[in-house]
């Protein structure tokens, strides 16, 4: 069962109108990672994907992400519209989080503008930020979506919908 859209308040867009098969599109809002007191990753450079249901999930260029956060990590994963994933362990403010972040090396052609670009799950770090506003993760713990204010679900993730 598809639910059916929540309302959509002035200045929000509906998750719901986002495109399937996912696209992927340049993103000039900042976008920070911030853990124990040290910035992880900064940028208005980045990329966001979009797919029906999920929120966007957000990519920086390497060049924007501190040095030495970063760990390769043996994980792999594949996506439908992507490609492979290659996963990385983050490293910081002496924790290690395991797994967190992905890229795609070689995505398929549609989405070649992620090439090397890293994503991350927003939950482990004590903020993660789109223009100031502090995200909340998407649910469910195995999407790395990000929910802002200016979002309007519901979202991919929710207990009930792994057929959306």
């Amino acid at each position: 069962m598809i639910p059916l859209p929540d309302p959509v308040a002035p200045g929000q867009e509906s998750v719901w109108d986002y495109p399937r098969p996912a696209v992927a599109q340049a993103c000039h809002r900042r976008l920070r990672i911030v853990h124990c007191g040290i910035t992880l990753a900064d940028t208005v450079r980045g990329v966001r994907t979009l797919e029906t249901s999920h929120p966007p999930s957000y990519y920086f260029p390497p060049g924007d992400i501190a040095p030495g956060v970063l760990r390769p990590n043996t994980q792999r994963s594949l996506c439908e519209w992507k490609g492979q994933a290659q996963y990385f362990d983050v490293v910081a403010g002496g924790d290690v989080f395991t797994g967190i972040a992905w890229s795609y090396p070689r995505p398929t052609p549609a989405f070649e503008m992620l090439a090397g670009f890293m994503a991350f799950y927003a939950a482990p770090f004590d903020g993660c930020f789109v223009d100031g506003d502090r995200v909340t993760p998407q649910p469910g713990g195995f999407y790395g979506g990000w929910i802002t204010v200016d979002l309007a679900g519901p979202f991919k993730g929710v207990d009930g919908s792994r057929f959306w």
